[in-house]
């Protein structure tokens, strides 16, 4: 059996949840429709013609990719410009497009921890560049009677639940009375129609976070046995769990400039990178940016960091870096194509787990618009 669209989106989803995307970020389904099977799906950095002719090869239905084809809205669609063209191309062979943006790079185990992992940078003590979004908390207060406690607990820990800050599986639990008399249409769990009952019951109180709120109600009135489930949720001012941008993080011992910058040369896999610095200068808190980062030098700076590891910086913010003592690493905006064998890989492990035939495969071609001589 082969997932639909919205299935394969909804697994990556639970990786680069949409609402942690940057305001106005052009994020979520360009073109196409997810309402249809996919056998094959092709995760790929840009969607260019070439592109879209390898996934015409493979037989895919859907590329996710990270950089958008539309970026902003569209006054007419004429297919004799290339743009155009690339549309028509897409729709005439019922391709979809999918685009996962700032959501994947903000994302726990996105791209930016990627591209950390990949520096050596230790996960434990990273920090954000920057806080993009903040995830609102709620407090649940559920009735169970205490044959169900156990049950409703798990299932609602299971869907979310209970998390404050490094402790999970967090509630209160209180034990009372509970009382209710089922009317004349009622089908009622304990107790009969028209008596009142007393049934002793436990009060359960955890936090919610906003981002699996609806998840974790779906899991309690699944798990509940009663038929009216009595509950609240409501939020509270304590804040949740923050996402950010970019990730600061410091080696387990200090390296020169030099040698980072071959270690990033490396693992990004590029001919060739730029440096701003002395390259026989001790580094050892790096922060990393994936994409254009050129805005960010004042984010590392306030961060304490000794070089910034990121794409697409401009002459004068160079200069304006190394009159400030920040290093700087830019192996271009193209690195983020690791993204295409990980979030292949993730996809393809949960695809495999629910017992779907779908295949996620990493785009081969390189879209690297320079050419370095």
């Amino acid at each position: 059996m082969f997932a639909n669209g919205q299935t394969i989106v909804q697994l990556l989803e639970q990786l680069a949840p949409k609402h942690i995307a940057m305001e106005n970020d052009k994020i979520g389904l360009q073109l196409g429709t997810l309402q249809k099977e996919v056998s094959k799906v092709l995760v790929a950095l840009d969607v260019t013609d070439e592109v879209v002719d390898e996934a015409m090869a493979i037989g895919a239905q859907l590329i996710i990719a990270h950089h958008a084809i539309i970026y902003r809205p569209l006054a007419k669609l004429d297919t004799s410009t290339p743009a155009g063209k690339l549309y028509e191309k897409l729709i005439k062979n019922d391709i979809a497009v999918y685009i996962a943006h700032t959501n994947l790079d903000v994302a726990d185990g996105g791209i930016n921890d990627w591209m950390a992992d990949m520096l050596g940078i230790p996960a434990e003590g990273r920090s954000s560049l920057e806080d993009v979004h903040t995830d609102k908390l709620y407090k649940l207060v559920v009735f169970v009677p205490k044959s169900h406690h156990e049950q409703v607990l798990q299932a609602i820990w299971n869907a979310g639940a209970g998390q404050i800050g490094s402790y999970s599986q967090c509630s209160f639990n209180i034990d009372g009375i509970g009382t209710f008399k089922p009317g004349d249409s009622a089908q009622p769990f304990i107790g009969e129609q028209g008596k009142q009952e007393r049934v002793e019951e436990v009060r359960i109180e955890t936090v919610v976070p906003h981002s699996v709120h609806r998840k974790v109600v779906q899991a309690l009135l699944k798990a509940h046995p009663y038929e009216e489930v009595a509950f609240d949720l409501y939020p509270v001012e304590m804040k949740g769990r923050v996402f950010g941008l970019g990730r600061v993080g410091k080696l387990a011992a200090s390296v020169k400039l030099r040698e980072l910058a071959e270690k990033a040369k490396e693992a990004f896999d590029v001919p060739a990178l730029r440096v701003v610095g002395d390259l026989n200068r001790d580094v050892r808190k790096i922060a990393v940016l994936g994409g254009a980062g050129s805005r960010y030098v004042r984010h590392a700076l306030f961060a304490g960091a000794d070089v910034l590891v990121t794409g697409d910086i401009d002459y004068h913010t160079a200069h304006d870096a190394s009159q400030a003592g920040l290093a700087i690493i830019d192996p271009g905006h193209n690195i983020e194509k690791l993204m295409k064998p990980r979030l292949a890989t993730f996809l393809q492990r949960e695809l495999q787990q629910r017992k779907y035939a779908t295949e996620a495969i990493a785009s081969t071609l390189n879209t690297e618009p320079f050419q370095f001589l």
